[in-house]
């Protein structure tokens, strides 16, 4: 794999297969506003998701813990697309940004980080890493970090196409994991 994604890929060390343990997987058929994953026990240290999408009539992606969608979300970012390079950030938003991808013709992977989820003396903390290409016009790469200013113990989540209003293509795909 070549490109944005391939190199977005390659930066990460290869994991150790014994660490991770599959909870779920869902698939968009292709008019979801969201995709959810619910009832999650808290017997690991922490939780990631691997994910493939696509999406209509505006896109990025968001996330809720728990169907909260109170002011309690914070984010920070740091983008670039070879051209230009790009920051910002949100101190109360009703749902954490996790991905920038605008357009069914642009395809995106993203792996989110959700540290200590199970916790109910801490608030949760996730990063994302996310890139996409748009179709040999160009790429761009962004990386999030995420604050939900709450101590309960994350059961389920809710994956979003953000605050543009769009929905997921057929064949999106999220993968939750256990962290060991």
């Amino acid at each position: 794999m070549t490109g944005v994604l391939g190199g977005l890929i390659a930066a990460f060390p290869t994991p150790v297969t014994s660490s991770y343990e599959s909870i779920a997987t869902v698939t968009a058929a292709g008019v979801e506003t969201s995709l959810n994953f619910t009832s999650i026990l808290g017997t690991y240290k922490s939780l990631q998701i691997r994910g493939f999408f696509l999406s209509s009539g505006g896109g990025g992606g968001s996330m809720r813990f728990n169907s909260d969608t109170g002011s309690n979300y914070a984010r920070h970012y740091l983008g670039g697309n070879g051209s230009s390079a790009f920051a910002g950030g949100s101190a109360t938003q009703t749902l954490m940004t996790t991905a920038d991808q605008s357009g069914s013709t642009y395809n995106s992977v993203i792996l989110i980080d959700i540290i200590d989820y199970a916790s109910t003396t801490k608030n949760k903390t996730m990063r994302a890493w996310n890139g996409y290409d748009f179709n040999a016009a160009g790429s761009s790469t962004y990386m999030y970090s995420g604050l939900w200013m709450s101590t309960s113990a994350i059961t389920s989540i809710q994956l979003g196409t953000g605050l543009f209003g769009g929905t997921f293509d057929a064949g999106s795909t999220f993968a939750l994991y256990g962290v060991k």
